[in-house]
């Protein structure tokens, strides 16, 4: 069944879903908040650095912590310039930059995090690092003081295995840049009183960002989301497209950016190294001709001086050589959009079958405040209703002939027999 919405309704739909992801049915509305006067964020980074700024500007004072005084005060003075950058564009005034300013203080010492009532680690994904780290903070960190993760695909139950007190332990992730993303997912691990998650809702709304809980699985909700879009960008590469064929389809969706032009901002290297081997072979050779994306001047894209993304030569020889296939792949803009969307809406089928996600419309919160959604087309299940289980699972049934990680949701089956709504799935299947 397919569903046709005025702009009106879709609108009104993002509204209420909006509301509804405030609202989490099994924790009482009674339950007691626990007092956060004092915030800790571990790492001085452009991700540490933004988080400290939603606090500040809050007025809740912040401690960072860095391991190196240059790593300290070069975090302290980019969120400085960030706050500059602010006041010369009148969004307040002058004198509010130092009195932010004011509110923070770093530190190389984890000791002197002990008396605050939160922090929050965020540090690069590395698990041996996060679990060293929670172990100095249960031992570090009074009784009562709520200890989160910033992490962005990682295990918080293996991470609050290493500590004393689960109960205490929860996933805060944060979206970058951090001071101006309005997504925040709050992450239940296994063992989360009810009291923490209130708590953080509750803080969520003080620092105002649009909060939607979800649970622990490898890339939470809007990452492993993505992470279906992006494997299914790169399979076509592979099958012929140019990255910037494929990001064109998808900005004529409604992206601002396709998944080539994000690698390019956010930087090819994040996860390689000089010499390595990774599953994506086209990024490492890109990588060793210091092709690093928008930051070297050069990617999957070329860029001229004003960062405009132009297609390369250079790449498209490198696929052509790592790929095979010498000619262009006759693939339509409908069948990209198709290849890359489809999956993204049985990935979050499969999370809601999971209990994952609180709700359909929480995915969809999800990805219009954290991914740049379109919002005429209302959110990744939203969107299933307008083209209808039926296209859906035949897109998904052609692409699980050649990879089984892409097997239709046994409920997106049932929806296309049936004909109900992607929206109706409860969480839990």
């Amino acid at each position: 069944m397919t569903v046709s919405l005025s702009p009106s309704e879709v609108s009104d739909y993002i509204a209420e879903s909006g509301r509804k992801a405030w609202d989490v049915p099994d924790v009482p509305a009674s339950t007691q908040k626990r007092p956060i006067d004092r915030v800790a964020v571990i790492g001085a980074g452009t991700m540490g650095g933004g988080i400290s700024m939603n606090f500040a500007t809050a007025e809740i004072p912040v401690t960072i912590l860095e391991t190196k005084q240059e790593a300290l005060d070069r975090g302290l003075k980019t969120v400085q310039k960030n706050y500059q950058r602010s006041a010369d564009k009148g969004r307040f005034p002058q004198d509010e930059v130092e009195a932010r300013m004011g509110r923070l203080n770093g530190t190389l010492s984890m000791e002197d995090l002990g008396e605050c009532d939160l922090v929050i680690e965020a540090v690069f994904e590395d698990m041996d690092l996060k679990k060293k780290i929670f172990t100095d903070l249960d031992r570090i960190m009074k009784p009562g003081a709520i200890l989160a993760t910033n992490t962005s695909a990682l295990n918080i139950d293996e991470i609050a295995s290493v500590t004393s007190r689960p109960e205490d332990v929860i996933g805060l992730h944060f979206f970058s840049p951090a001071n101006v993303m309005k997504l925040l997912e709050i992450v239940r691990a296994e063992k989360t009183a009810d009291d923490v998650i209130a708590t953080c809702m509750d803080l969520a709304k003080k620092i105002n960002k649009v909060a939607v809980l979800v649970g622990v699985c490898p890339g939470f909700v809007g990452n492993r989301i993505l992470f279906a879009r992006q494997a299914q960008a790169q399979k076509l590469v592979y099958s012929g497209a140019m990255p910037w064929e494929v990001d064109a389809a998808l900005n004529a969706f409604g992206f601002r950016m396709g998944p080539f032009q994000m690698s390019d901002l956010a930087g090819l290297d994040i996860g390689w190294k000089k010499g390595a081997t990774t599953a994506n072979p086209i990024r490492d050779a890109l990588c060793e001709l210091d092709r690093r994306g928008q930051k070297t001047g050069a990617g999957y894209y070329d860029y001229d001086e004003s960062r405009k993304p132009i297609p390369s030569d250079v790449t498209e020889k490198i696929i052509r050589e790592i790929t095979g296939v010498t000619e262009a792949a006759a693939v339509s803009r409908d069948e990209i959009i198709e290849r890359c969307i489809h999956p993204m809406i049985n990935e979050g089928v499969k999370i809601l079958e999971e209990g994952m996600a609180q709700r359909a419309s929480d995915i969809d919160v999800v990805w219009l405040n954290g991914y740049g959604w379109p919002a005429d087309k209302g959110g990744p299940m939203l969107y299933g209703d307008m083209v209808g289980a039926k296209a859906v699972l035949a897109t998904m049934e052609k692409l699980s002939e050649t990879d089984d990680h892409f097997t239709p949701a046994e409920t997106l089956k049932k929806l296309a027999a049936s004909g109900g709504r992607f929206v109706d799935i409860p969480s839990g299947g």
